[in-house]
């Protein structure tokens, strides 16, 4: 079969029928349909598969395409909610004649994780199980022997009786054919150990791997019983969210609108169209359809001449169609904002590690924040996102194992995206490439000595579709000509609210530590605090490239239709981190860092610098406000590196504990601010930071509470156009933003400097 079939991540046309009041879920309902859809794993949006790439429908099986442990399928839609009522489970279940070790198919249920969301659950294996391996029929670990020789092809039933605060499960094994039992097990629980997620899963146990070999396939999955609760709320996909533009052309097309849907991958035979409505004078008009992309799985809408001061609904449509000629209509709806006339606020986040996921708390706020703006400065996964490992090559397998990674950005975050403009630009790690330096589109080196090696080790081809994701709904481009390996580029502007907003990679032409000798183990990384790192800047090391360079010049004296900028680009042109993975782990010098290389560095601040512009930022775990200096210290732009969305591996910025020299230490006098020379010699005015605690593990209880200790969260940059000015935000993962309260901030923050501080015309602590 055609592997382009195969796919996804969640699944189901629809659920027939649609239930309506709890008493609908006294009923037998058919959970998978999968019978009626085309070749692939998805559909309505109804389940979620793990991992997706290693799932297939075949002849209306959900086909698990390796015998690797603890592949699972969950309902989205159905929870198993109220244990004082019965209810019963049952699916079909095959088993392939080339699985080598069967380590067992049937159910996990009361799937529970350390925060009450269904999303959390869903990556979570702390539950009940019950199924068949071998000849042994179990429920947890109460277990039978089975007689006689047992099918390949059987079903599962398990039922729930309660009993006072416990309940009464039995697990029958029958003849699909016939429904004549083969054996059963039963075990008696406490109830609330029931309660949660399930789902259905191939290999209980066994190699954790992709082993080549086929693990088992199911259909007809169904439930029945008032112990349900149904959530049609929580439905994602098959239009699982979207991410919009709006920009001055400064062209005849006047205002560009564009818009990308987001949908999981499809089968060649299904649908290839996504429409695009939107609202006026109370009726909705089609805009047009655009064609899927089918390495992304992307649609994307270029719309000129948009009417930028109305407030306009839209609508995306995807039109399933069935084997049997019936079509659903799928709709994803939002809003796209009117240029803002008064100061912009927008929202900047970096860096999510998915141990906090869904990172509830910061997507709740930028809800009830309602800004103009989100940015997204990279890392909208890592390569440990979800589990099940990460796939290299061939490209198709590595696009959807990065697919079903990306998903839970977007399962995350697309409430506030629906109604707010996004930049979103890809990183290192979206590329399954932590720290990476570019080299303008250069294939890995594989001969430089570890992994810190310039150019990039996934291909091509699915580097092309990270951008697309990420990046295809962003105003047009500066220049369509792709670097080396024909990757694409992105950089070019947004002009928006009275603001430029600059786009920049300051990753994809970036030179490679092997140029220099670090004299360490690492290329990339200066333990020896005696080490020169002047020796480190070489002539002709890169960090914007040439092309980036001649961009940035024009683009900080062009000043048409805005009269403010703000510089968007992965990180920090500063090292502004002195511990990397612990309190102990001390770098002199992080090549990964925007400090290195330091000609190129000052070469990019100088072009920057008659722009005025405020750079925005993140990649580092460690919030902090810094101001650049290149010829003297302050006489260069701002810079807000943005607390991550959820730290993973978490640094510092503790020049006090080394005794690093410094001077001007800001009024509010906090410890490890003023003026400092960063371990490459560049100089750095260090307003704010925002360290993370020392033992971030110590008291959190859940995700959340590690992801604030951790130093996680996100800013906030309001631009007043009248007043010339930036206010930075800075806050807390675990916070009300709306409320005011001095501790939802990080120490140092709030702060607000005036456009002509970022060439040095300084008055904040002047």
């Amino acid at each position: 079969m055609n592997r382009r079939h195969f796919l996804t991540l969640l699944t189901a046309c629809y659920s027939a029928p649609y239930l309506k009041g709890a008493e609908a879920l006294t009923k037998r309902i058919r959970l998978d349909h999968w019978d009626r859809s085309h070749d692939r794993l998805f559909l309505g949006g109804q389940f979620w598969t793990n991992p997706m790439e290693d799932w297939l429908i075949q002849d209306g099986w959900a086909s698990c395409q390796t015998s690797g442990a603890n592949r699972n399928i969950h309902s989205l839609l159905y929870q198993l909610s109220d244990t004082s009522k019965p209810f019963t489970i049952s699916t079909e279940v095959s088993r392939p004649e080339s699985l080598k070790k069967d380590d067992g198919a049937g159910f996990r249920f009361g799937i529970r994780a350390d925060i009450d969301d269904h999303r959390a659950r869903c990556f979570s294996y702390h539950g009940e199980t019950a199924g068949l391996k071998g000849k042994t029929l179990f429920i947890g670990k109460k277990e039978t022997t089975l007689e006689g020789k047992i099918p390949a092809h059987y079903e599962l039933t398990l039922t729930g009786k309660p009993s006072g605060d416990k309940v009464e499960l039995t697990l029958t094994v029958s003849n699909p054919d016939d429904g004549a039992s083969l054996g059963s097990v039963s075990a008696t629980v406490a109830a609330k150990q029931v309660a949660g997620n399930f789902s259905v899963v191939s290999q209980f146990t066994g190699n954790k791997g992709r082993p080549a070999n086929a693990g088992y396939q199911f259909r007809n999955w169904q439930i029945s019983g008032e112990a349900f609760s149904h959530h049609p709320e929580r439905q994602f996909g098959p239009i699982m969210w979207s991410m919009y533009t709006l920009s001055d052309n400064r062209s005849d097309d006047g205002y560009v609108m564009k818009i990308t849907a987001l949908l999981a991958p499809m089968g060649e035979k299904d649908n290839q169209k996504v429409e695009l409505e939107v609202q006026k004078d109370g009726a909705w008009k089609k805009l047009g359809s655009a064609e899927l992309n089918t390495d992304a799985w992307t649609a994307t809408f270029r719309v000129p001449k948009w009417d930028e001061k109305t407030k306009t609904p839209f609508r995306l449509i995807y039109r399933e169609q069935h084997t049997d000629s019936t079509e659903t209509a799928h709709e994803w709806t939002g809003t796209i904002r009117s240029n803002p006339t008064g100061p912009l606020r927008m929202g900047a986040l970096t860096c999510q590690n998915d141990y906090g996921f869904p990172y509830a708390p910061v997507a709740e706020n930028l809800s009830k924040l309602d800004l103009d703006l989100l940015y997204f400065s990279g890392d909208q996964l890592y390569e440990n996102h979800g589990g099940f490992g990460i796939i290299r090559t061939p490209a198709i397998p590595a696009i959807h194992n990065y697919l079903r990674k990306f998903y839970q950005f977007g399962w995350s975050f697309r409430e506030p995206m629906r109604h707010s403009p996004t930049v979103c630009l890809p990183d290192d790690h979206d590329v399954f490439h932590g720290n990476i330096w570019g080299e303008g589109g250069a294939p890995f080196n594989p001969n430089a000595k570890g992994p810190s090696r310039g150019g990039y080790r996934q291909p091509a081809r699915m580097v092309n579709a990270v951008h697309l994701t990420n990046c295809s709904h962003h105003p047009d481009y500066a220049s369509p000509k792709p670097c080396k390996q024909d990757i694409s580029v992105y950089y070019g502007d947004m002009v928006y609210g009275g603001v430029n907003f600059a786009i920049i990679a300051d990753r994809q032409w970036k030179s490679g530590p092997e140029h220099v000798n670090t004299e360490g183990s690492r290329y990339d990384h200066v333990a020896d605090k005696d080490f020169d790192t002047s020796k480190l800047d070489k002539p002709g090391l890169q960090m914007l490239g040439e092309r980036q360079e001649k961009y940035v010049e024009e683009w900080a004296k062009d000043w048409r239709a805005h009269s403010m900028k703000v510089f968007l680009s992965q990180t920090v042109f500063a090292g502004v981190a002195t511990h990397h993975g612990s309190p102990k782990g001390y770098l002199k010098g992080d090549l990964d860092s925007g400090g290195w290389p330091q000609t190129a560095r000052n070469k990019a601040i100088d072009l920057m610098r008659p722009s005025m512009a405020l750079h925005i930022n993140g990649d580092q775990h460690l919030t902090s406000l810094s101001q650049y200096g290149v010829d003297k210290q302050r006489d260069s732009n701002w810079s807000f590196c943005t607390p991550a969305i959820s730290a993973g591996y978490p640094r510092w910025w503790l020049p006090d504990e080394l005794g690093m020299e410094h001077e001007n230490r800001p009024d509010h006098n906090n410890a490890n601010t003023g003026e400092f020379l960063d371990g490459f010699g560049n100089k750095v005015y260090v307003y704010a930071i925002g360290n993370p605690v020392k033992n971030p593990r110590e008291g959190a209880k859940t995700r959340y509470e590690l992801a604030h200790n951790k130093a996680s969260g996100f800013g906030m940059i309001t631009i007043d156009t009248e007043k010339k000015t930036y206010t930075m935000d800075c806050f807390r993962f675990l916070c009300d933003a709306t409320d005011g309260k001095k501790e939802n901030q990080f120490p140092g923050w709030p702060v607000t400097i005036h456009q002509k501080e970022n060439r040095g015309e300084n008055l904040l602590n002047a």
